[in-house]
C-alpha cells in the first residue's frame, strides 16, 4: 500500500513539474514574440478591414434600396 501511495506522489510531482515547465517556457516565448511595432501593425490592419467591411455594407444597404440612397 505504501509503494503505491509514494509510487503516486512521484508521478504527480513529476506531471506538475513538466506542466510548470511547459507553462513557464510557453510564456517566456510570448513575451519574445510581442514585438510593439508588430502588434501597432496588426492592430491598423485590423481597423483598416473592419472599416472596409463596415464600408462595404452600407453600400449593399443603399443599393439594395433600403434607407437613404442620397
Amino acid at each position: 500500500m505504501t509503494t503505491v501511495l509514494v509510487t503516486l506522489a512521484v508521478v504527480a510531482v513529476v506531471v506538475a513539474t513538466a506542466l510548470g515547465y511547459v507553462s513557464w517556457r510557453g510564456r517566456r516565448r510570448r513575451a519574445a514574440e510581442e514585438d510593439p511595432a508588430v502588434l501597432r501593425a496588426a492592430r491598423g490592419e485590423q481597423h483598416r478591414r473592419a472599416a472596409e467591411r463596415a464600408h462595404a455594407q452600407h453600400d449593399a444597404w443603399n443599393n439594395g434600396g433600403h434607407g437613404f440612397t442620397g
